[in-house]
């Protein structure tokens, strides 16, 4: 038989069941039979009962037929005897009795038999062969004595007949104990096979499965590890071992998703870390000026997020044979090798090139150094460098993060060294501005009050009329107050800042400044919405406009002025200075023609086109048109 098949539990079941179904039919099969057995018995055993009663009738046949003596009578006892002798070969007795049979019954049957067949009946023959003879010629003698005989061994015989009464029922008493025996003996092999059954169900089956369902509760809860004890050749051990695989499969995904999850967990981590460093590096170099203060905070922040021991920010290009040590958190402010030496700074530098090299920082013991480049749009402008111990390896994402940190601090170099450039640029444009316009200004009102001066003098000399002096002296203090004056506006002009309020403050202002220096109502309309002016095109705009009210308040005896700035969706800005006055007379506008020229240049330096015009022959109006 396979082995498999042998130690499955289905198979087990249902050889039980077979058992059970085997017994069950056995009992039935066994019942029926010894009924069927038994079923003559009750019958046999009535039919020698009869015999008994049979035998004393045939006496008491012999007997009346003494007293009465009359054909009647024989007649009875003939019938009497064929009727015992019917009933003892009946087939009711001779179905239980045979030579197969119990042999007690068969016995005590032949007894009965023998006796009746060799004395009973010979005797009963006798008496009715005499009873036919003529009554005349009978001979008395031999009917009685065949009567007598009868008489006298009828008890025996129906003893016998007795015993094979009390024989049938033992042994259909017997046949019902065997009944009862078997019945009892199945029912005991029944309860064996169950118990043996639920033996093997406990066994075999609830055991574990109690075991498959603690380990099943116990990956419910989470716990991989466990593992089903189920080592069986059948269909739960099977089952177990699925589970057993299952349980592993599940064990190694788990450990693989959490091993992903703390992957990405620590990805996150340094990318948060790397966000915040640079977060914080942007800000400390957008917020401040470069300076050895705002580099050791960014340093400070590499070590923070990073864990190196310390770090340093050199300035300089390859080649160099000293490098500017801006900033430096490590406790030795020089390593093995002088600062000044050219080896140390090729050492650092290198190619150009992030390198790693070993360096000694005062101690016998080496430590490793990173040295990043500080490269923006292919200029370097020095290097970083970050001390490691001796065994530390930078990851990858850290030397990345490195890099751009570098390149973070290039960036900002490079934009304050453009940010100064301007400045200095924007002071050199400003400085010509005011030389032009000191030029323009004061240089002709000190010409023309150094021709006065050389005027009063050959007067004096000359002894002159002294009325002429005078007139002389009235045009040197006129020219004094004039120069004073523009002095005084160029100052105002020079020292014009725009603040964070915007333009549309500032135009206020200035404007609210002119207003209350005269009885001129100036009036502001600024419609520049949402227009964003650059900074120089502010600066050039407030300087016009002071400009042009300064003219306006000095030349054009006006009582009211206007002062109209804005721009449309395209970006073309719109300037517009009205005034009600004189208008620029001829004379005038030679006198102070250098403020239209300053004018006019500023326009050019935004782009623009001034124009100048008098409508209807009564005031002025200045317009300027420009591109944002």
């Amino acid at each position: 038989m396979n082995q498999k098949l042998k130690n499955s539990i289905l198979f087990r079941v249902a050889l039980a069941m077979a058992a059970i179904v085997s017994l069950s039919f056995a009992g039935m099969f066994s019942s029926v039979f010894i009924a069927q057995t038994s079923e003559g018995f009750a019958a046999a055993i009535n039919q020698a009962g009869t015999l008994r009663m049979q035998s004393y009738r045939i006496a008491s046949s012999l007997v009346h037929h003494l007293a009465t003596d009359t054909p009647y009578s024989e007649a009875a006892t003939r019938r009497l005897v064929e009727e015992f002798e019917q009933r003892l070969l009946s087939e009711r007795i001779h179905h239980v009795v045979s030579e197969d049979g119990n042999p007690v019954v068969f016995l005590a049957y032949r007894v009965v038999e023998d006796q009746w067949s060799n004395i009973m009946r010979p005797a009963l023959n006798n008496y009715m062969r005499s009873t036919d003879i003529d009554p005349l010629l009978l001979d008395l003698q031999p009917v009685d004595d065949a009567r007598q005989f009868y008489l006298s061994n009828v008890d025996g015989f129906v003893d016998n007949i007795h015993l094979l009464v009390k024989a049938l029922e033992i042994e259909a008493e017997n046949k019902i104990q065997q009944l009862r025996i078997l019945q009892i003996f199945i029912l005991i092999l029944t309860l064996i096979v169950i118990a043996i059954i639920m033996r093997f169900m406990q066994m075999s089956v609830l055991s574990p499965l109690k075991k498959l369902m603690s380990a099943a509760s116990a990956v419910r809860k989470g716990d991989f590890s466990v593992r089903a004890a189920v080592k069986r050749d059948d269909e739960l051990g099977r089952l177990g071992t699925a589970f057993n695989t299952m349980s592993e499969n599940l064990s190694e995904m788990y450990a693989e998703l959490e091993h992903r999850v703390k992957q990405k967990t620590a990805d996150l981590e340094r990318t948060n870390r790397s966000l915040e460093l640079l977060y914080m590096t942007t800000k400390r170099l957008s917020e401040s000026p470069i300076s050895q203060d705002v580099m050791t905070e960014v340093i400070q922040d590499i070590e923070e997020q990073i864990g190196i021991l310390s770090g340093t920010v050199c300035l300089g290009k390859p080649g160099d044979p000293v490098a500017y040590r801006m900033a430096s958190t490590g406790q030795n402010t020089t390593w093995n090798i002088n600062e000044g030496d050219a080896l140390n700074c090729e050492r650092c530098f290198g190619k150009g090139e992030a390198h790693t090299f070993k360096v000694r920082l005062g101690t016998p013991r080496e430590h490793s150094v990173y040295s990043i480049p500080i490269v923006d749009q292919d200029r370097q402008y020095g290097v970083l460098l970050v001390e490691l111990n001796s065994n530390d390896k930078l990851d990858d994402w850290k030397k990345r993060l490195l890099e751009t940190v570098a390149s973070h601090i290039a960036l900002a170099l490079n934009m304050t060294e453009k940010a100064s450039q301007s400045r200095m640029l924007a002071l050199s444009e400003e400085r010509s501005v005011i030389a032009r316009e000191l030029h323009d200004s004061l240089a002709q009102s000190l010409s023309y009050l150094k021709i006065q001066v050389s005027r009063l003098e050959k007067s004096i000399l000359s002894e002159a009329d002294m009325r002429q002096s005078l007139d002389i002296s009235d045009g040197i203090r006129d020219a004094l107050n004039d120069a004073y004056r523009q002095l005084r506006e160029l100052l105002t002009t020079f020292r014009l800042r725009i603040n964070e309020a915007g333009l549309a403050a500032a135009l206020e202002e200035t404007v609210r400044e002119f207003d209350d220096r005269s009885d001129v109502d100036i009036e502001l309309v600024s419609r520049i919405g949402n227009c964003q002016f650059g900074a120089n095109a502010e600066i050039h705009l407030i300087h016009i406009i002071r400009e042009a009210l300064a003219n306006i308040l000095q030349h054009a005896q006006a009582s009211k002025a206007r002062v109209l700035l804005q721009c449309d969706a395209e970006g073309k800005a719109t300037l517009l200075i009205e005034d009600n006055g004189i208008g620029l007379l001829e004379k005038q506008a030679q006198q102070h023609h250098y403020g239209l020229t300053i004018m006019q240049e500023r326009a050019g330096g935004l782009g623009g086109k001034l124009e100048v015009s008098h409508p209807d022959a009564a005031g002025t109006t200045l317009k300027l048109t420009f591109e944002i």
